[in-house]
């Protein structure tokens, strides 16, 4: 479930969600399906909209005007629980099982810095150690993680997140999510800069956080 809608598949909007994940609907046929007046359903709707999580598209049904029916968007359909992990951690064991743990290290690390390259794209050329940690901070962020980072005492930066994207994942495979390819991510953006896992959620922390050297 998305962290920005906490609540959106709770109430009455939920079960619009649910109903709409079924079939586009209009409005009349929503308020029949719930129970409550039309411009009830109109008006949940119409915020719904404004959020991003439906769409509202006319169709022709036979004689007379375009009927108004509504549609989950791509950010409404990300909102119902989703099992990436379990495939993810069944594949990993397979590769495991076939080929070994050299090389799928390997193949998270070289995904780690396909990743990392991507993230490069939005640096300006020429920007400090800095400026790419800041960067790099930025990116998790948009991809959920919850990131921070800190200056330490004695000058180093911390970087810390507090939510794993692939939180299951990295409790299942701790080592290839956080020791490969959290650190190989780190380490090829981030350049000439130490790079130490001083915990991880995936070892049981409440959160992880790479201290970094950076030179």
């Amino acid at each position: 479930m998305s962290t920005t809608e906490p609540d959106a598949l709770e109430g009455t909007r939920g079960r619009i969600l649910e109903e709409l994940a079924a079939a586009p609907r209009t409005a009349h046929e929503l308020a029949e399906k719930l129970g409550i007046q039309e411009s009830a359903a109109r008006g949940h709707l119409d915020r719904m909209e404004s959020r991003g999580l439906v769409v509202a598209s006319f169709h022709r049904e036979g004689v007379g005007r375009p009927r108004k029916r509504y549609l989950l968007t791509g950010r409404g359909q990300e909102l119902f629980p989703k099992k990436y992990d379990l495939i993810l951690d069944t594949v990993v064991d397979e590769l495991l099982a076939r080929e070994g743990e050299g090389y799928v290290s390997a193949l998270f690390a070289e995904a780690a810095e396909r990743m990392a390259r991507q993230v490069a794209k939005e640096i300006p050329h020429g920007a400090s150690a800095d400026d790419k940690a800041r960067f790099l901070v930025a990116a998790l962020n948009r991809l959920g993680f919850q990131c921070i980072s800190e200056r330490t005492p004695d000058g180093r930066t911390r970087i810390v997140r507090t939510n794993c994207v692939f939180r299951q994942s990295a409790l299942t495979h701790p080592y290839l999510l956080c020791n490969v390819f959290d650190q190989r991510l780190t380490e090829t953006l981030l350049g000439e800069a130490g790079v130490d896992l001083e915990d991880s959620i995936g070892r049981g922390g409440m959160r992880c956080t790479h201290l970094i050297q950076l030179r």
